[in-house]
């Protein structure tokens, strides 16, 4: 599936940081850098398309960006693959509650998702990848789980059977009641009868009236979330990859259930080396997300006015694992923001420009600082200096480094 529309990066002068991120797994600062010469691979779970693209997205994929910036900063390839869930319950549910075919509904979301993504600078995944064209890897998937034993049958439907993995818990590190709790909460089937375990997940879901299928070596029917991810990762970025990513709703079920599967199928170990998690955005004292309705559209606020650099700079302002609420006061101090960065690049010189640049490199490769990254850049915008080479300089940067073009 195409993607979106690669922006322009500069080339900053100055040496590059190495990058430290928390890894979920192991509950701790990690460094996540490739060797020298090898390719940074890169797995972000996508957008199932609807109600696309809230803020809480947008706070995802903007996190995402920073690290492919920094590790191409450091001069690194990036393998950055993402998926796009264009078959699944809640897409199915809301095409019917519409009267709009699931599938105009998934290819309308997801050109709005890309026209989002290009107007926040977000650089595009070199491979996007849909549901609906990775069948035949799911299959396969599933097979292999087959052949290692830990596929079982529920009345035609196909699940995988958590107990062939002696590893399984190890990314969330969550206990089995809180498990269970957040398999019931998304998306998950602990109480249906016929499972071995409450927690093992669907891989196949056999035909039902009225829902897409397609065909299979297990009969008609469609995949289950979870090895969707676990196949698409594999095809693109095999095992071992350097970093899993997505919102921190994603840690259990998703993620968990993803490595679990994709280590069994292989009988390697790990997935990731690092599963690293985007924090909750919300409105009004509550979590931001298509069941309550209460979402903020980045193309609402774009086609009203809002300059994408402004809401970019709303999602930079809060650190990627703090949950925080999105306000109009945060929207106004942002364009302020922005609006003082410009002027100050407008000058015919400034503070020395390497010294900031190198703060917002510090600050960014320890755990995606950015809000110390921004607050390096407001010093340097609002002191005085003879470098007459820094608005230059600086401008580069906050555009290669934040994503963010003065």
């Amino acid at each position: 599936m195409q993607a979106w529309t690669q922006p322009e990066i500069p080339v900053v002068a100055g040496p590059a940081r190495r990058l430290r991120l928390y890894d979920t797994a192991s509950a701790g600062l990690v460094e996540v850098n490739p060797a020298d010469g090898a390719a940074a691979r890169i797995y972000v779970c996508g957008i199932t398309p609807y109600d696309a693209t809230h803020m809480g997205h947008a706070a995802t994929y903007v996190t995402f960006d920073l690290i492919n910036r920094l590790w191409r900063d450091a001069g690194h390839d990036v393998n950055y693959t993402q998926n796009i869930t264009d078959v699944d319950d809640p897409l199915l549910e809301r095409a019917t509650a519409t009267g709009v075919d699931w599938t105009e509904l998934a290819q309308s979301e997801i050109q709005l998702f890309r026209d989002d993504m290009t107007a926040l600078r977000v650089v595009p995944p070199q491979n996007y990848v849909g549901v609906v064209e990775s069948i035949d890897l799911v299959i396969g998937a599933i097979e292999d789980l087959q052949r290692a034993g830990a596929v079982y049958d529920v009345d035609g439907d196909l699940y995988f059977a958590v107990k062939a993995d002696p590893r399984f818990g190890g990314v969330s590190g969550y206990d089995a009641e809180t498990m269970r709790a957040l398999f019931a909460e998304r998306g998950g089937d602990p109480d249906r009868a016929g499972k071995q375990d409450p927690l093992d997940s669907l891989l196949w879901r056999a035909e039902r009236p009225g829902e897409p299928a397609w065909e299979s070596p297990f009969g008609r029917g469609r995949p289950g979330w979870h090895v969707e991810c676990s196949a698409i990762a594999l095809k693109y970025l095999g095992m071992t990859f350097d970093v899993q990513g997505g919102g921190s709703d994603l840690i259990f079920p998703h993620h968990e259930m993803s490595a679990s599967g994709a280590e069994v199928a292989t009988g390697e170990h790990p997935f990731a080396r690092a599963y690293v998690h985007q924090a909750m955005v919300g409105l009004d004292g509550e979590k931001m997300s298509k069941s309550k309705g209460n979402l903020v559209l980045v193309s609402k606020e774009r086609l009203g006015g809002t300059d994408p650099m402004a809401i970019r700079l709303v999602l930079l302002a809060h650190h990627y694992r703090t949950d925080w609420f999105w306000t109009e006061t945060d929207l106004l101090a942002a364009q302020e923001r922005l609006d003082i960065w410009r002027g100050a690049i407008g000058r015919g010189s400034g503070p020395d420009g390497a010294a900031v640049v190198d703060a917002v490199r510090a600050a960014l490769t320890n755990d995606l600082d950015a809000a110390a990254a921004l607050a390096a850049v407001d010093l340097w915008a609002e002191s005085n200096g003879d470098d007459t080479a820094a608005p230059a300089l600086v401008a580069q940067a906050v555009d290669a480094l934040l994503g963010v073009e003065l």
